[in-house]
């Protein structure tokens, strides 16, 4: 299945992979756990003895190991035949990081904004809180067309820094699909998703992470504390705010594993 954006296909052979693949992802998470560990619980190294210190380091080179081989594996099983092999992606304790947190009210309302367009209807203006954004007519019709593949809406939770776009799909350990796509292909969707609805520039979208998104919903005063008092509970969104926050988001992740040369990776 193909269309301007993407190829979607399962890949001969990729199942032995997405076993590693897993643990890959595994050994990320768990990495990342042991270094907050460290930082909050054990206030870093330094204070640690030496043994400690060695055993660590030991502990965090086995699970570089099992992150390098997962990838090199996910790798082999999407080379084409004849084709140069991809570039592996570094993956080190030493490269800078992006995180942040659409939501998923916000998610929804970007792929909305994505379908309204793309089948040239109005967007509603408002959408509830806690909306099921996959049961909306328009999200799923565009989910399902074999004419148009986004990987947004086929449920990808990888995005690679590969040069090619392509969509591939494989079972998790759990007997679960997954859905993985590149950077090259996210790229494209995000730049028609812009044209279709907003036409503007890199600077304006980096923006709307902090000037769109949910309303107010509490005050902080001058001593720190949090208070809800006098603002109601908000059941509805602004849904062009909400889809522009979440666009900038995607983008500004866009823009950094680019720049790094590392994947994206949605998880919740």
């Amino acid at each position: 299945m193909q269309d301007e954006m993407f190829q979607q296909t399962r890949l001969p052979g990729i199942e032995p992979a997405f076993g590693d693949r897993e643990r890959e992802r595994l050994a990320a998470l768990t990495r990342e756990a042991v270094e907050r560990y460290t930082q909050e619980e054990l206030g870093g190294l330094e204070g640690q003895s030496e043994r400690f210190q060695y055993l660590f380091r030991r502990l965090l080179r086995s699970v570089q190991a099992v992150v390098e081989n997962g990838r090199d594996q996910i790798l082999a099983a999407i080379a084409q035949p004849g084709q140069p092999p991809y570039t592996p992606w570094p993956e080190d304790n030493e490269r800078p990081y992006y995180t942040d947190k659409p939501d998923w009210d916000t998610f929804g309302a970007m792929l909305l904004v994505a379908a309204c367009h793309t089948y040239g209807e109005s967007v509603p203006p408002t959408v509830e809180k806690d909306w099921n954004f996959g049961e909306h007519p328009l999200i799923a019709r565009l989910a399902s067309d074999e004419e148009r593949v986004w990987s947004l809406l086929r449920g990808a939770t990888w995005w690679l820094p590969l040069t090619d776009s392509f969509l591939f799909q494989g079972p998790l350990p759990t007997d679960d699909q997954t859905m993985i796509a590149t950077l090259v292909g996210l790229r494209k969707e995000l730049e028609k998703l812009n044209h279709l609805a907003w036409q503007a520039d890199e600077d304006t979208i980096l923006g709307w992470a902090d000037t769109e998104g949910y309303p107010v919903d509490g005050t902080v005063d001058s001593d720190g504390q949090y208070s809800k008092a006098d603002i109601p509970e908000h059941t509805q969104y602004d849904t062009q705010s909400l889809a522009k926050f979440a666009f900038s988001m995607f983008w500004r992740a866009m823009r950094f594993a680019e720049e790094q040369q590392v994947p994206i990776l949605l998880d919740y």
